[in-house]
């Protein structure tokens, strides 16, 4: 059954139905997979498309693995509990689904050196503690000339997580392709401070739209509120993850996708032939992890052929998001001309563009 954004309950320990329950016993035959999220899983969003990644995994091993899922679970002192009983219950392989459980997972990784842990959205990296990225500035540039090409009051609109380099690169790349199109282009933001929180996004993206943005993005939102609300007011609107197409059936700018399924399968295969190693893992269009479609047919063609193009060219490298020059909302030079943002900067990214109207918090 399909769950609406609207009738999900939350609670402080909503275990979803798995291939296994938490508290099962990992045994010499099979490996018990931890999958700890800081959503509801439902039909759409981050946690939607991580659970989506292990289905490779599933299919090659079968009944030899296990996922013990909980869903919904924020950062602090409850995250921190239930990954000490994920380890305590025998599981040998831990995925850890938000920026905040980084610095517990790590101590926990370190902990246990027999263990393999993989990290979303973070940076820290340990002998068996894995963090994994997607390049979405990527795929958001592209999003970005796409707005450009359909905006007529030359103002987008982000609701957006949290504050997080993630996040924040990939609102530059979506700005930096608007603005490559059309440089009188700027972008508003509005920051939840929250991965779910649908009447929060929903009032977010109607103040975006008063304040006179046709398009729209939904920024790492677990919830379709932002898109259901632009397809309500007439105006475009794209997220990330996982298509929400059907909640704006004519209004959708399209999708930028994460398909963690090949990276999720090697780190199995590498735990299982006991090679795993910890690093960086910085994924783009090139590995096929970030994948931009659904594309709007309101779309010019001409735009449609210019996307593909750059599209093509990012996959290649010949093109990077981050080449300069680049100056940052105040007007400084962040990257000169003939330069590029290094992954260090890009990873750890604490400035915006120049277009991006909103300060960062403090």
């Amino acid at each position: 059954m399909k769950l609406s954004f609207c009738a999900i309950k939350k609670t402080a320990f909503a275990v979803v139905l798995s291939t296994a329950s938490l508290g099962s016993s990992a045994n010499s035959e099979t490996l018990d997979i931890g999958v700890l999220l800081p959503s509801p899983i439902a039909d759409v969003g981050w946690s939607h498309a991580l659970v989506e990644g292990f289905n490779g995994v599933k299919e090659k091993y079968g009944d030899d693995v296990k996922l013990n899922i909980v869903e919904n679970i924020q950062e602090g002192p409850d995250a921190d509990r239930i990954m000490n009983k994920m380890v305590g219950d025998g599981n040998k392989f831990l995925l850890l689904g938000s920026f905040g459980y980084m610095n517990s997972g790590l101590k926990l990784a370190k902990r246990n050196p027999d263990m393999s842990f993989i990290h979303a959205s973070g940076y820290k990296v340990g002998d068996n503690f894995s963090p994994f990225t997607a390049k979405y500035y990527e795929g958001l540039y592209l999003m970005g000339m796409a707005a450009a090409d359909l905006t007529k009051t030359k103002k987008l609109g982000v609701v957006g997580a949290y504050a997080i380099p993630e996040l924040i690169s990939s609102i530059n790349g979506f700005a930096l392709g608007a603005r490559a199109v059309d440089p009188e282009i700027t972008i508003d933001v509005i920051w939840l401070n929250s991965w779910f929180d649908p009447a929060k996004a929903q009032a977010s993206a109607k103040a975006l739209i008063a304040n006179g943005a046709d398009v729209l993005f939904s920024n790492a939102q677990d919830t379709p509120s932002v898109v259901a609300v632009g397809e309500e007011a007439g105006v475009y609107v794209f997220n990330l993850n996982s298509s929400m197409s059907e909640y704006a059936p004519t209004k959708y700018l399209g999708v930028v996708k994460t398909d963690w399924g090949p990276f999720f399968s090697a780190s199995v295969d590498a735990h299982l032939n006991g090679n795993f190693e910890g690093r960086n893992e910085w994924l783009g269009v090139d590995a096929g992890v970030v994948v931009t479609e659904e594309w709007s047919s309101d779309i010019s063609s001409e735009m449609v052929e210019r996307i593909k193009t750059v599209e093509a060219e990012i996959s290649s490298g010949a093109r990077h998001v981050y080449d300069g020059p680049i100056h940052n909302q105040d007007g400084e030079q962040m990257v000169a001309v003939g330069e590029r943002l290094d992954d260090g900067g890009i990873l750890g990214i604490n400035w915006h563009v120049q277009g991006v109207n909103t300060p960062l918090p403090k």
